[in-house]
């Protein structure tokens, strides 16, 4: 059997796979080894993985495929790779980049560019089988252009500096009754200040259809874009096919900036998942 893990910086989905049949399914809390600790991943791990997945089948487990958010260098694979082989004694480790769960989930066995807009965002171009080119991603604080932090972070700073329409100030403080003091103690002092930040996002959601909630989610885009997207040469030759909640809950908006750089669709996937699953029960 094996075990695919597809985490973002909110989630971690878990499939455990008999060949080509799905044996269970668990969802655990994000992992992002840039805000975590190895203590605190194989505590999530200890405590949420291993509590739901039945003990009978941890020594079947042959290998496990680990794709997640801030897996971007040997040192940060490891952080979560060292936990996991403790776990799953038996099985072969491989920890990725989530944006190789996108590329291959998402553009299969094609060249295209894939996208990443969740809780955090990232692009590479993909040659159908490794990521050739990868605009850095500069994360939370210097960027996450498109992403679901990058949106809620600017909807907060125009609630503070009182920017939002009247009618759109009215009905956040209804729901949030938010002060300052308490954004800027999550922000700056608790733990994954992404995820608190892109928590806000349903609130846009919420009111997508208002003309200012709308134009915020295209400038995040366009930002994106004109930082990520246009560092492809002759990125307009290729499809466009994007992974993440952000991505598919304001497919609309993206839709429309991509129009106006002229850039193909291809695929707008919420979940990687089913993509993975393919992957690795045919290669």
């Amino acid at each position: 059997m094996i075990l695919i893990a597809d985490s973002g910086s909110t989630k971690t989905e878990w499939i455990l796979l008999n060949q080509k049949e799905v044996v269970a399914e668990l969802y655990t809390q994000g992992i992002n080894p840039y805000f975590q600790t190895v203590e605190q991943i194989a505590t999530v791990f200890s405590e949420e993985l291993i509590s739901e997945l039945p003990a009978i089948h941890i020594p079947t487990i042959s290998a496990v495929f680990y794709y997640g958010a801030g897996c971007s260098s040997t040192e940060k694979c490891a952080m979560v790779k060292q936990p996991l082989t403790q776990i799953f004694k038996n099985a072969h480790v491989e920890v990725d980049h989530d944006l190789l769960a996108a590329a291959r989930a998402a553009c299969g066995t094609k060249t295209g560019i894939a996208a990443i807009l969740g809780t955090g965002s990232n692009s590479c171009l993909f040659d159908g089988k490794v990521i050739v080119a990868n605009q850095p991603s500069l994360g939370f604080i210097m960027g996450d252009e498109g992403s679901g932090g990058h949106i809620g972070k600017e909807l907060l700073k125009q609630y503070v500096y009182s920017e939002l329409p009247a009618d759109l100030y009215e009905l956040f403080i209804r729901e949030y009754m938010l002060t300052k003091e308490i954004m800027l103690d999550h922000i700056y002092k608790k733990p994954m200040p992404n995820r608190y930040a892109a928590s806000f996002t349903r609130f846009v959601g919420k009111h997508i259809e208002h003309p200012h909630m709308q134009q915020l989610v295209i400038d995040s885009f366009t930002e994106f874009f004109k930082r990520h997207i246009t560092s492809y040469p002759n990125y307009q030759i290729y499809s466009l096919s994007a992974v993440g909640s952000v991505a598919s809950i304001f497919s609309e908006q993206l839709q429309a900036v991509a129009n106006q750089y002229s850039i193909r669709i291809q695929h707008i996937i919420q979940k990687p998942m089913e993509g993975l699953i393919h992957y690795h029960t045919q290669s």
